[in-house]
C-alpha cells in the first residue's frame, strides 16, 4: 500500500493577509480544544494574525456545516476550517454524523466556492482522537494553501 504524501511546505509567511474562518465543535471538548490549539498555532506560524481569525464555536459535528455556509456567505472569509471529534460509540449514529457533517462540508465549499478544510476527526476511540490532534494544524495548512491556489486562479483567469 503505497505511503500518504508529505504535506506541503508553505512559506511561513503564506498566511498573512488571509482572513480564516475556524468552526470548532465542543461536542469531546477537550479533543476540540486540542484541535483548535493545534490550528491556532499552524496559523500563527503561518502569518495568520490572530486578529484575523473569526472562530464560531457550535454544540456538535451536524451544526458545523451551516455555520460554515454563514461565515462563507459573509464575506469576510478567505477560508475556512471545520474543527471537531466524532467518536464510534454503540449506536448507527456515529455513521450519520459522520457521513453527514462530511457531506456538509463539502457541500459548502462546493456551493460557494470558498474553501473549507475537513479536521473533523472520525474514529473509534479517544486514543486514536488523541493521537491525531495535529489534524487541526494540518487542516490549518490546507486552508491557507487552498486560499491561495484560489486567488493564483483568480489572478490567472483575468
Amino acid at each position: 500500500m503505497a505511503q500518504p504524501s508529505a504535506p506541503r511546505e508553505l512559506p511561513r509567511d503564506a498566511g498573512r493577509g488571509l482572513r480564516i474562518g475556524v468552526v470548532v465543535s465542543r461536542f469531546n471538548e477537550a479533543l476540540c480544544a486540542g484541535l483548535l490549539e493545534s490550528c491556532r498555532r499552524a496559523l500563527d506560524e503561518l502569518g495568520v494574525r490572530r486578529e484575523d481569525v473569526v472562530l464560531a464555536e457550535v454544540p456538535g459535528a451536524l451544526e458545523i456545516p451551516p455555520a460554515l455556509q454563514w461565515l462563507a456567505q459573509s464575506e469576510r472569509c478567505d477560508a475556512l476550517v471545520a474543527l471537531g471529534a466524532v467518536i464510534r460509540g454503540e449506536t448507527y449514529h456515529f455513521e450519520l454524523v459522520c457521513n453527514e457533517s462530511a457531506r456538509g462540508v463539502m457541500d459548502v465549499q462546493l456551493e460557494t466556492g470558498l474553501p473549507v478544510a475537513n479536521g473533523i476527526l472520525t474514529t473509534e476511540n479517544e486514543a486514536q482522537a488523541l493521537a491525531r490532534i495535529e489534524k487541526g494544524a494540518e487542516a490549518a495548512r490546507a486552508a491557507v494553501e487552498m486560499a491561495r491556489l484560489r486567488a493564483a486562479l483568480a489572478e490567472r483567469s483575468r
